[in-house]
């Protein structure tokens, strides 16, 4: 059960947008984490990362429920259409659980990234370099601005679709 979100941030630029919940901090490497309670992080892919990526296939974890986790560590990978990619950690701790709904239904990550697509949760504290919501929109246009810069004019980004 997720805690009921007011506050976000609309984000748009070329054909792509989403909504930053803005009490999530956010990795420079597109990932998000959730304050719950007692120390408590859920943790998950932003709307971009999931744009990147492309529809989810499938996806692995390394590391068990009670083993302590490293911000940077690889703890498991993800298989899109379009990339595989590794996942790292954005926080130091205790590594709790995998979400659960993801093994009967993967296409939650790209349908709901910000809510019942989340990854893991995890124990401890986020990387110190997570950034605000504000910050992340900030960080999103200059990556963008660099993927624009790469295709040339006219070149949608980041993939050509809107987003909700």
């Amino acid at each position: 059960m997720q805690p009921a979100e007011s506050s976000y941030l609309t984000y748009r630029r070329a054909n792509f947008a989403a909504h930053l919940p803005t009490r999530f901090r956010y990795s420079r490497s597109h990932y998000w984490l959730e304050p719950l309670e007692g120390g408590l992080w859920r943790v998950g892919l932003t709307r971009f990362a999931t744009r990147m990526l492309g529809e989810m296939v499938d996806f692995g974890f390394s590391i068990q429920a009670g083993e302590t986790m490293e911000v940077g560590q690889i703890i498991g990978w993800l298989e899109g259409f379009k990339a595989t990619s590794d996942i790292y950690s954005p926080a130091s701790g205790r590594f709790v659980r995998i979400n659960p709904a993801l093994e009967e239904k993967i296409s939650l990550i790209n349908h709901d990234p910000h809510g019942d697509g989340w990854l893991f949760e995890v124990h401890g504290q986020p990387d110190s370099r997570c950034i605000s919501a504000e910050e992340y929109r900030q960080h999103l246009d200059v990556t963008i601005d660099r993927i624009l810069s790469k295709r040339g004019p006219g070149v949608a980004a980041p993939d050509g679709e809107g987003g909700k």
